[in-house]
């Protein structure tokens, strides 16, 4: 599990990076932001699993959901 923790907080990471660098194109800073909202997703998708909890969790979906605003 900890390669899967190391793949979310360097994809967020280089998803930071990438919004950092690329403030000044509007399209470049949108696919930044993005691959944020996926990493987070992905990591708040996968939790409950590591977990080995069986209710499923509306913390993806919310998140989902308040990025599209």
């Amino acid at each position: 599990t900890s390669f899967m923790h190391l793949r979310f907080y360097s994809a967020f990471a280089l998803s930071c990076l990438g919004l950092a660098f690329h403030q000044a194109h509007l399209i470049s800073a949108l696919l930044c932001l993005e691959s944020i909202i996926l990493s987070i997703y992905t990591a708040l998708s996968t939790w409950p699993a590591e977990n080995l909890t069986t209710s499923s969790s509306l913390t993806p979906l919310l998140a989902l959901a308040f990025s599209a605003c």
